[in-house]
């Protein structure tokens, strides 16, 4: 356990060896041919984009971000290619070119724009377009694909360098009826671009759940996006399930704080806002100082736990914007600066994401991705 002397009072704790080893897991799922992109969009899905970028550089083969505010922070620590997969409006196509970026582009109109731009600028740039194989969201349709590929030819500061898609429920191995429907009409997009003389084009469909469900080790796409397995997260339980025995995954960060009091209360006081928990008896109580602008849900109120020494302590009444009470009449020598864990292991206890998911009725990224990116990150 790191020594609180000179760490912040609330800080993530990120395991670089943990990190690492997450993405040589993957590594031994797929051919040598096969490119990885650290999924480093939204802050890292809580993990910090710049402290993530600067761990796995060496290990991978490309960036993706969503903005081009996040690309242009990664940029500044690896000379590894940045994938945009957000939309970008002129100024961000402006700015995406100056960084050499890779941009991805959601239709003809999107193209136009990012050719305009490049003609002004008197570049080329390398372009990655969008295909609604059946999720219903960014990209072109399929049945335009030959239409669009005669339009992209002329214009000539584009580099059609690749082709991507996204699945919508690959991970339900119960039924694989629509990711099936998707592999198809995608991979009937991708023959199009070959014929139509994309020969060597890139290509992209999967995420965490693709490569344990889809790829296999097939060398099917030329690159892959790791995201959610990256940072020791499963994408479903059930995905878990079938692949603990091929893989191990390693949680990355650590969620810290330190007692900002320790008091007792009598019996029938009332613990926060709204007066939802009121003692049955004399209660100890230690006010933590975190809530939900740091990133806790307030579905937790009257619900999660958090670890002192070790042990849990259950969260009393109402998570505050800035500060959650828990109960710890069940733990001796408590006291103002004791370390709190979040999320993550304290001695022999262990709080996951999973867990937080659960009492909060969400997955286990967006609990992590909700953690505040203002929170300072503490490397080990």
């Amino acid at each position: 356990m790191l020594k609180t002397k000179g760490l912040p009072l609330s800080y993530i704790e990120i395991s670089k060896d943990n990190l690492i080893y997450n993405i040589k897991q993957f590594k031994g799922l797929l051919k040598k041919d096969t490119k990885v992109a650290a999924v480093i969009k939204s802050n890292a899905y809580g993990h910090g984009d710049v402290e993530v970028a600067k761990i796995t550089s060496p290990y991978i083969d490309y960036f993706q971000v969503d903005s081009i505010e996040e690309a242009e922070r990664v940029t500044k620590v690896t000379k590894k290619p940045i994938l945009i997969l957000g939309y970008l409006n002129e100024d961000g196509i402006r700015r995406a070119i100056r960084i050499k970026a890779i941009i991805c582009a959601f239709d003809m109109i999107h193209l136009l724009k990012i050719n305009h731009e490049a003609v002004v600028s008197k570049n080329k740039i390398k372009v990655h377009l969008a295909i609604d194989s059946y999720l219903g969201r960014e990209g072109i349709m399929p049945s335009h694909s030959e239409n669009i590929i005669k339009e992209i030819k002329n214009l000539k500061n584009i580099v059609l360098d690749g082709i991507y898609s996204h699945f919508a429920n690959i991970e339900d191995t119960m039924n694989s009826t629509h990711a099936n429907r998707q592999i198809d009409t995608y991979h009937g997009c991708v023959k199009i671009f070959r014929e139509n003389g994309y020969p060597n084009i890139n290509t992209h469909i999967s995420a965490t759940s693709g490569i344990l469900v889809y790829e296999k080790g097939e060398n099917l796409h030329s690159i892959v996006r790791l995201g959610v397995g990256l940072y020791g997260m499963w994408p479903s339980d059930h995905l878990e399930f079938l692949n603990k025995k091929k893989i191990i995954l390693k949680p990355v960060l650590r969620w810290v704080t330190h007692v900002a009091q320790v008091k007792v209360v009598p019996a029938n006081y009332p613990i926060g806002y709204g007066l939802t928990y009121i003692t049955k008896k004399a209660t100890k109580i230690a006010v933590i100082p975190q809530g939900y602008f740091d990133g806790l849900t307030r579905f937790m109120s009257n619900n999660g736990e958090f670890l002192i020494k070790g042990k849990r302590v259950k969260i009393l009444g109402r998570v505050a914007m800035n500060m959650t009470v828990v109960d710890v009449s069940h733990i001796k020598d408590v006291r103002a600066d004791d370390e709190v864990v979040i999320i993550g292991k304290q001695n022999k206890g262990n709080i996951t994401s999973e867990e937080m998911a659960k009492e909060s009725n969400t997955i286990n990224y967006e609990v992590t991705t909700r953690i505040s990116a203002l929170l300072p990150k503490v490397i080990i």
